[in-house]
């Protein structure tokens, strides 16, 4: 008999995937991350995601959008890879993705939706 996972397991499951995700297909990983599953969103909030040459180019207005729609093509370029990181841990459909990040903090905020109520899915 299967157990099923608790919110908290799945969480911290999911957040592990997209550290890993982000130091595999953005090329660093961030210094703090955490995830929230609210009803049918997910919530993911990452701290220290810039690179030394990202800060550095984020001081000045041209540098900042650069690096802001840089990272913003390469994440939604990964969609195939979110998709399959939200179905192997919630068993959910992706419908849509979205993101933002400050080049001031060097955070970025990711919000998913999903196909289900996260909060029927886990104990």
């Amino acid at each position: 008999m299967n157990k099923r996972k608790t919110r908290g397991e799945a969480e911290a499951e999911f957040t592990r995937a997209i550290v890993k995700f982000e130091k595999e297909y953005l090329g660093r990983g961030p210094v703090d991350a955490r995830t929230l599953f609210i009803n049918d969103l997910i919530l993911v909030r990452l701290r220290g995601i810039l690179t030394p040459a990202e800060v550095k180019l984020a001081e000045t207005h041209e540098g900042r959008t650069l690096v802001k729609e840089t990272r913003r093509q390469l994440f939604e370029s990964s969609r195939p890879l979110l998709e399959t990181i939200v179905e192997e841990i919630t068993g959910c459909r992706l419908i849509s993705l979205h993101t933002d990040m400050s080049t001031r903090t060097g955070e970025r905020v990711i919000v998913l939706t999903v196909d289900a109520d996260l909060s029927e899915r886990f104990v």
